[in-house]
């Protein structure tokens, strides 16, 4: 190959590079800008009547919540706790496959919602650290499912950034759906084992 074809092959890399980034940034961006939008017209508008939309435990009308809840958050200092790792766990889920990100969301958005509409505390639940507990599990499960050296380098990367923040899967602070980290984090797990098994 010459110099000539070397360099445009890098270019044609480095601008696809370019296109993935930007096409993952302005997926989070997104996902993000539609929380925080619900939120602000939650509490400027309807007084946190929003919430309501969450789940509510073994109730017919609370599954709703399991599509809602996600977006939904009590209050600005709730959004902000959940934004940062939220961007960041959900990153590093694309970096193998952008499309991973849907779909650990997505099982993870279902078996987190069903196992709080089970087994939750009465009263609402909402917030989007259910999903943030799944982007923990796939993460740290990743790297044993599939045995190679990227997933696994990266386990271990957000074992180190995160590793202590499993203690939320247990009901230590009152007030904290425990519940919905717990099954948040199983989901995780699971699509960990389904995608390993789908990309093997």
């Amino acid at each position: 190959m010459s110099n000539r074809e070397t360099r445009k092959l890098v270019r044609q890399q480095t601008q696809a590079l370019a296109r993935e980034v930007k096409t993952q940034a302005t997926i989070l961006g997104g996902l993000v800008a539609v929380m925080w939008g619900l939120e602000l017209i939650d509490l400027v508008i309807f007084q946190g009547a929003l919430d309501s939309y969450g789940i509510l435990p073994r109730t017919i009308i609370g599954l709703r919540g399991i599509l809602f809840a996600p977006f939904l958050h009590g209050g600005l200092p709730h959004l902000i706790a959940n934004t940062i790792p939220f961007l960041t766990l959900g990153w590093f889920v694309m970096l193998q496959e952008t499309s991973d990100f849907f779909i650990v969301t997505g099982i993870t958005m279902v078996v987190s919602g069903l196992g709080v509409w089970l087994i939750g505390s009465p009263g609402v639940h909402i917030g989007a650290s259910g999903v943030v507990f799944g982007y923990l599990g796939f993460l740290l499960l990743r790297g044993y499912f599939q045995r190679n050296v990227p997933s696994i380098l990266l386990s271990l990367i957000v074992g180190f950034l995160y590793g202590g923040a499993i203690w939320g899967v247990l009901p230590t602070v009152p007030g904290v759906s425990w519940e919905g980290h717990l099954f948040g984090f199983i989901g995780g797990i699971v699509a960990a084992r389904l995608l390993s098994q789908r990309k093997g």
